[in-house]
Protein backbone atom coordinates (compact mmCIF):
# COMPACT_ATOMS: atom_id res chain seq x y z
CA UNK A 1 0.00 0.00 0.00
CA UNK A 2 1.29 2.98 -0.38
CA UNK A 3 2.12 5.56 1.54
CA UNK A 4 -0.33 8.12 2.97
CA UNK A 5 0.06 11.82 1.22
CA UNK A 6 1.63 13.85 3.63
CA UNK A 7 -0.56 16.46 4.49
CA UNK A 8 0.40 20.43 4.08
CA UNK A 9 0.83 22.20 7.18
CA UNK A 10 2.59 25.07 5.93
CA UNK A 11 2.52 28.21 8.23
CA UNK A 12 1.38 31.55 8.02
CA UNK A 13 4.11 34.56 7.86
CA UNK A 14 4.71 37.57 10.36
CA UNK A 15 7.39 40.27 10.42
CA UNK A 16 8.09 41.89 13.99
CA UNK A 17 7.48 46.13 12.99
CA UNK A 18 8.04 47.33 16.74
CA UNK A 19 8.10 46.07 20.58
CA UNK A 20 6.80 48.40 23.49
CA UNK A 21 6.99 47.56 27.29
CA UNK A 22 3.25 48.52 28.49
CA UNK A 23 3.86 47.15 32.25
CA UNK A 24 6.95 45.74 33.80
CA UNK A 25 5.42 42.24 33.14
CA UNK A 26 3.68 43.24 29.69
CA UNK A 27 5.55 43.35 26.12
CA UNK A 28 3.60 44.14 23.16
CA UNK A 29 4.68 43.37 20.03
CA UNK A 30 3.22 44.46 16.38
CA UNK A 31 3.92 42.58 13.54
CA UNK A 32 3.10 42.78 10.35
CA UNK A 33 1.28 39.90 8.30
CA UNK A 34 0.07 39.70 4.77
CA UNK A 35 -1.31 36.38 5.57
CA UNK A 36 -3.74 36.87 8.67
CA UNK A 37 -7.17 37.24 8.21
CA UNK A 38 -9.42 39.04 10.90
CA UNK A 39 -12.43 36.67 11.97
CA UNK A 40 -14.21 39.36 14.53
CA UNK A 41 -13.87 37.91 17.29
CA UNK A 42 -12.18 39.65 20.51
CA UNK A 43 -10.91 36.45 21.64
CA UNK A 44 -9.47 35.86 18.42
CA UNK A 45 -6.11 33.62 19.00
CA UNK A 46 -3.38 32.14 17.22
CA UNK A 47 -0.62 29.13 17.62
CA UNK A 48 2.73 30.48 17.51
CA UNK A 49 5.88 28.81 16.38
CA UNK A 50 9.31 29.44 17.95
CA UNK A 51 12.03 27.50 17.12
CA UNK A 52 14.84 25.84 18.87
CA UNK A 53 17.78 27.30 18.94
CA UNK A 54 20.66 26.49 16.79
CA UNK A 55 17.79 24.50 14.23
CA UNK A 56 17.61 25.91 10.77
CA UNK A 57 14.34 25.11 9.14
CA UNK A 58 12.90 25.48 5.28
CA UNK A 59 10.66 28.08 4.46
CA UNK A 60 7.86 28.92 4.50
CA UNK A 61 7.79 26.81 7.42
CA UNK A 62 6.06 23.42 6.95
CA UNK A 63 5.26 21.56 9.89
CA UNK A 64 4.65 18.27 8.00
CA UNK A 65 7.62 18.75 6.58
CA UNK A 66 9.36 19.30 9.93
CA UNK A 67 7.72 16.54 11.58
CA UNK A 68 9.06 13.85 9.07
CA UNK A 69 12.37 15.63 8.35
CA UNK A 70 13.81 16.67 11.91
CA UNK A 71 13.80 14.30 15.62
CA UNK A 72 11.13 15.78 17.74
CA UNK A 73 13.43 17.51 20.14
CA UNK A 74 13.95 20.00 17.36
CA UNK A 75 10.69 20.96 16.55
CA UNK A 76 9.41 24.53 17.26
CA UNK A 77 7.80 24.97 20.52
CA UNK A 78 3.79 26.02 19.93
CA UNK A 79 2.19 28.65 22.86
CA UNK A 80 -1.30 30.10 21.76
CA UNK A 81 -2.01 34.09 22.53
CA UNK A 82 -5.09 36.09 22.29
CA UNK A 83 -4.62 38.38 19.25
CA UNK A 84 -5.26 42.08 21.07
CA UNK A 85 -5.58 44.02 17.86
CA UNK A 86 -5.91 43.41 14.31
CA UNK A 87 -5.81 46.62 12.09
CA UNK A 88 -6.69 45.63 8.20
CA UNK A 89 -5.74 48.91 6.81
CA UNK A 90 -1.99 48.53 8.17
CA UNK A 91 -2.04 44.75 8.08
CA UNK A 92 -0.58 45.26 11.86
CA UNK A 93 -1.12 42.33 14.04
CA UNK A 94 -0.55 43.26 17.55
CA UNK A 95 0.08 40.90 20.26
CA UNK A 96 0.54 41.27 24.30
CA UNK A 97 3.23 38.87 26.07
CA UNK A 98 2.65 38.45 29.95
CA UNK A 99 6.79 38.30 30.54
CA UNK A 100 8.42 36.70 33.89
CA UNK A 101 12.29 37.02 32.74
CA UNK A 102 13.93 33.53 31.29
CA UNK A 103 10.84 31.57 32.09
CA UNK A 104 9.66 30.10 29.28
CA UNK A 105 9.51 30.83 25.90
CA UNK A 106 7.30 33.16 24.11
CA UNK A 107 8.62 35.57 26.95
CA UNK A 108 11.77 35.72 26.64
CA UNK A 109 11.04 35.96 22.45
CA UNK A 110 8.90 38.67 23.27
CA UNK A 111 11.62 40.58 25.26
CA UNK A 112 14.53 40.04 22.92
CA UNK A 113 12.55 40.66 19.69
CA UNK A 114 13.22 43.02 16.60
CA UNK A 115 12.47 44.84 13.59
CA UNK A 116 12.88 42.51 11.11
CA UNK A 117 12.71 39.02 13.49
CA UNK A 118 10.48 36.76 11.68
CA UNK A 119 7.31 34.69 13.76
CA UNK A 120 5.26 32.32 12.03
CA UNK A 121 2.38 31.11 13.39
CA UNK A 122 -1.48 29.21 12.61
CA UNK A 123 -5.03 31.19 13.10
CA UNK A 124 -7.07 32.63 14.12
CA UNK A 125 -9.29 30.78 16.22
CA UNK A 126 -12.01 32.42 18.46
CA UNK A 127 -15.65 31.94 19.70
CA UNK A 128 -16.37 34.82 21.30
CA UNK A 129 -17.37 39.13 20.98
CA UNK A 130 -20.12 40.78 22.83
CA UNK A 131 -23.74 39.97 22.43
CA UNK A 132 -25.18 43.27 21.42
CA UNK A 133 -28.92 41.87 22.33
CA UNK A 134 -27.61 41.31 26.05
CA UNK A 135 -28.78 43.69 28.94
CA UNK A 136 -25.56 44.12 30.95
CA UNK A 137 -21.78 42.36 30.69
CA UNK A 138 -19.52 40.41 33.12
CA UNK A 139 -16.00 40.18 32.17
CA UNK A 140 -13.32 38.55 34.47
CA UNK A 141 -10.21 37.61 33.63
CA UNK A 142 -6.27 37.80 34.51
CA UNK A 143 -3.14 38.83 33.09
CA UNK A 144 -3.99 36.21 30.65
CA UNK A 145 -7.40 37.39 29.23
CA UNK A 146 -6.66 41.06 29.84
CA UNK A 147 -6.44 41.32 26.01
CA UNK A 148 -9.61 39.60 25.02
CA UNK A 149 -11.13 41.49 27.63
CA UNK A 150 -9.62 44.61 26.42
CA UNK A 151 -10.57 44.14 22.96
CA UNK A 152 -14.29 43.08 24.11
CA UNK A 153 -14.34 46.51 26.35
CA UNK A 154 -13.37 48.43 23.23
CA UNK A 155 -16.22 46.96 20.61
CA UNK A 156 -19.09 47.95 23.31
CA UNK A 157 -21.39 50.30 22.15
CA UNK A 158 -21.67 53.88 23.62
CA UNK A 159 -24.53 52.99 26.46
CA UNK A 160 -23.85 49.46 26.85
CA UNK A 161 -23.32 48.61 30.74
CA UNK A 162 -20.04 46.25 31.77
CA UNK A 163 -18.55 45.24 34.96
CA UNK A 164 -15.25 44.27 34.95
CA UNK A 165 -13.03 42.71 37.04
CA UNK A 166 -9.24 42.11 36.38
CA UNK A 167 -6.25 40.39 38.15
CA UNK A 168 -2.92 41.56 38.18
CA UNK A 169 0.10 41.59 40.55
CA UNK A 170 0.14 44.58 41.50
CA UNK A 171 -1.10 48.25 40.27
CA UNK A 172 1.90 48.50 37.98
CA UNK A 173 0.47 45.71 36.10
CA UNK A 174 -2.99 47.24 35.46
CA UNK A 175 -3.34 49.09 32.07
CA UNK A 176 -6.04 51.75 30.80
CA UNK A 177 -9.10 50.04 29.03
CA UNK A 178 -10.44 52.65 25.97
CA UNK A 179 -14.21 52.05 25.84
CA UNK A 180 -17.39 54.35 24.76
CA UNK A 181 -19.84 52.12 27.17
CA UNK A 182 -20.54 52.66 30.82
CA UNK A 183 -17.74 50.01 32.31
CA UNK A 184 -17.43 49.47 36.12
CA UNK A 185 -13.67 48.44 36.22
CA UNK A 186 -11.83 46.62 39.06
CA UNK A 187 -8.60 45.84 40.05
CA UNK A 188 -7.60 43.12 42.19
CA UNK A 189 -3.92 42.75 42.96
CA UNK A 190 -2.38 39.50 44.19
CA UNK A 191 -0.27 41.07 46.54
CA UNK A 192 -0.45 37.84 48.92
CA UNK A 193 0.51 35.94 46.46
CA UNK A 194 -3.14 34.09 45.96
CA UNK A 195 -4.28 33.56 42.66
CA UNK A 196 -7.99 33.56 41.73
CA UNK A 197 -9.38 33.78 44.80
CA UNK A 198 -10.79 37.68 44.77
CA UNK A 199 -12.03 36.99 41.26
CA UNK A 200 -13.85 34.30 42.55
CA UNK A 201 -15.42 36.35 45.75
CA UNK A 202 -15.96 39.33 43.64
CA UNK A 203 -18.35 37.31 41.11
CA UNK A 204 -19.57 35.17 44.30
CA UNK A 205 -20.55 38.78 45.94
CA UNK A 206 -22.02 40.28 43.12
CA UNK A 207 -25.52 41.63 42.83
CA UNK A 208 -26.31 40.21 39.00
CA UNK A 209 -28.33 43.34 37.38
CA UNK A 210 -31.76 42.67 36.23
CA UNK A 211 -32.15 41.37 32.63
CA UNK A 212 -30.09 39.35 30.01
CA UNK A 213 -26.09 39.13 30.97
CA UNK A 214 -23.19 38.32 28.72
CA UNK A 215 -20.44 36.72 30.78
CA UNK A 216 -16.89 35.94 29.80
CA UNK A 217 -14.48 34.59 32.04
CA UNK A 218 -11.53 33.45 30.98
CA UNK A 219 -7.31 33.11 32.56
CA UNK A 220 -5.98 29.82 35.06
CA UNK A 221 -8.13 27.23 34.71
CA UNK A 222 -8.22 26.99 38.91
CA UNK A 223 -10.14 29.84 39.39
CA UNK A 224 -12.17 29.66 36.10
CA UNK A 225 -13.58 25.78 37.11
CA UNK A 226 -14.96 28.15 40.60
CA UNK A 227 -16.33 30.74 38.64
CA UNK A 228 -18.20 28.29 36.69
CA UNK A 229 -19.97 26.25 39.78
CA UNK A 230 -21.14 29.75 40.98
CA UNK A 231 -22.53 30.50 37.63
CA UNK A 232 -24.53 27.56 36.40
CA UNK A 233 -24.75 25.71 39.67
CA UNK A 234 -25.87 28.31 41.87
CA UNK A 235 -27.42 30.75 39.42
CA UNK A 236 -28.32 28.68 37.10
CA UNK A 237 -26.92 31.02 33.89
CA UNK A 238 -28.36 29.38 30.47
CA UNK A 239 -25.11 28.06 29.06
CA UNK A 240 -25.25 30.37 25.86
CA UNK A 241 -24.83 32.88 27.96
CA UNK A 242 -21.59 32.25 29.32
CA UNK A 243 -18.10 32.29 27.57
CA UNK A 244 -15.67 30.26 29.60
CA UNK A 245 -11.80 29.53 29.50
CA UNK A 246 -9.46 27.89 31.17
CA UNK A 247 -6.47 29.07 29.26
CA UNK A 248 -3.60 27.99 31.41
CA UNK A 249 -3.00 25.65 34.84
CA UNK A 250 -0.62 27.00 37.82
CA UNK A 251 1.94 24.59 38.15
CA UNK A 252 1.95 23.03 34.38
CA UNK A 253 3.23 24.79 30.92
CA UNK A 254 1.26 24.80 27.98
CA UNK A 255 2.11 21.24 26.39
CA UNK A 256 0.84 19.48 29.77
CA UNK A 257 -2.07 21.59 30.24
CA UNK A 258 -3.56 20.77 26.91
CA UNK A 259 -2.88 17.17 27.24
CA UNK A 260 -4.41 16.97 30.32
CA UNK A 261 -7.67 19.10 28.60
CA UNK A 262 -7.49 16.21 25.88
CA UNK A 263 -7.14 13.12 28.86
CA UNK A 264 -10.14 14.74 30.55
CA UNK A 265 -12.32 15.18 27.15
CA UNK A 266 -11.39 11.34 26.66
CA UNK A 267 -12.80 10.71 30.09
CA UNK A 268 -16.18 12.48 29.45
CA UNK A 269 -16.74 10.96 26.08
CA UNK A 270 -16.32 7.53 27.28
CA UNK A 271 -18.68 8.35 30.04
CA UNK A 272 -21.31 9.71 27.80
Amino acid sequence: MPPAPRRNRVCKRAVVRRTERITPHMIRVVLTSDDFTGNGCTDAYVKLLFGKDGVEYPEPLDMGVVRETYPSEQWPTMRTYTVRGWDEATRELTIDFVYHGDEGVAGPWAASARPGDVLWFNGPGGAYTPDETADWHLLVGDESALPAISAAVEQLAPGARATVFLEVADETEQQKLDTAAEVDLQWFHRTDGTRGDALVSAVESLDFPPGTPDVFVHGEAGFVFRIRKNLFQDRALPRDQVSLSGYWRLGTNEDGWQAEKAETRKREEAAS
